[in-house]
């Protein structure tokens, strides 16, 4: 059984959309990020960078105590190293699937998520900003069209865990000020993974979460507005 700390965020899909595919047992329990759920002792424990998705496997595949993993990258990576699912085996096929989980981690999700909020939430308009992360999500869209010119998917012929952690970021592609109908290759990869069954069930175990109240000013101020010393203090 996989204990997953979550909320309806492109980071905790990618997790979600992976346990849909693989068909592993889990339970969630929800951590409402607006309302500070994320500086709980209980949580930090396991989860130290105050930042969910976050694991508990009970079952460890060494048979050994219950394994906690953090960062949706490192979770993904786990969970396809204990399934032997979405991952491949041999060299080359491994590397490529690392280098654009690795690329979404260091690329696609903070640039776009700098674009989320200098575009939605920021408490004042900053145009340069706006255009610095705008203009940067789409020249990295650019990279991953060009990336799927003549492949399904982005490690190649197989569906993997790189495509399950790029797919989430792209979702809200209107917010991003994006048009993904520029990006013929994209578009048709995009179109796939979100007709797939699983993802379909992945994003419907977020609809209970997604229906709680927009983002307060109270909210903004425990997402953005974190110190060092405001989080030792939580």
């Amino acid at each position: 059984m996989i204990q997953l700390y979550y909320w309806p965020t492109p980071n905790g899909h990618k997790i979600t959309m992976f346990l849909e595919e693989a068909g592993l047992d889990y339970t969630i329990h929800p951590v409402n990020i607006s309302a500070g759920d994320q500086f709980r002792a209980e949580f930090l424990a396991f989860s130290p960078n105050n930042r969910m998705p976050a694991i508990i496997d009970r079952a460890p595949a060494d048979g050994g105590e219950a394994v906690t993993v953090f960062e949706s990258g490192a979770i993904l990576l786990y969970l396809a190293e204990k399934t032997g699912r979405f991952l491949p085996t041999d060299l080359r096929g491994r590397k490529t699937v690392t280098e654009w989980l690795f690329w979404q981690m260091g690329g696609l999700g903070p640039m776009a998520g700098q674009n989320h909020h200098f575009g939605v939430y920021a408490p004042e308009t900053i145009p340069y900003a706006i255009n610095r992360y705008v203009n940067e999500t789409n020249r990295l869209y650019g990279v991953m069209d060009r990336r799927l010119a003549g492949r399904p998917f982005l490690a190649g012929d197989d569906y993997s865990i790189a495509d399950m952690a790029a797919y989430p970021w792209v979702v809200p592609w209107k917010r991003q000020q994006q048009n993904l109908d520029d990006f013929a290759n994209l578009r048709r990869w995009f179109d796939s993974i979100r007709e797939r069954p699983a993802t379909l069930r992945a994003y419907a175990k977020g609809e209970p979460f997604s229906a709680q109240p927009a983002v307060t000013d109270e909210g903004k101020k425990i997402l953005f507005g974190q110190t060092a010393a405001s989080v030792a203090r939580a």
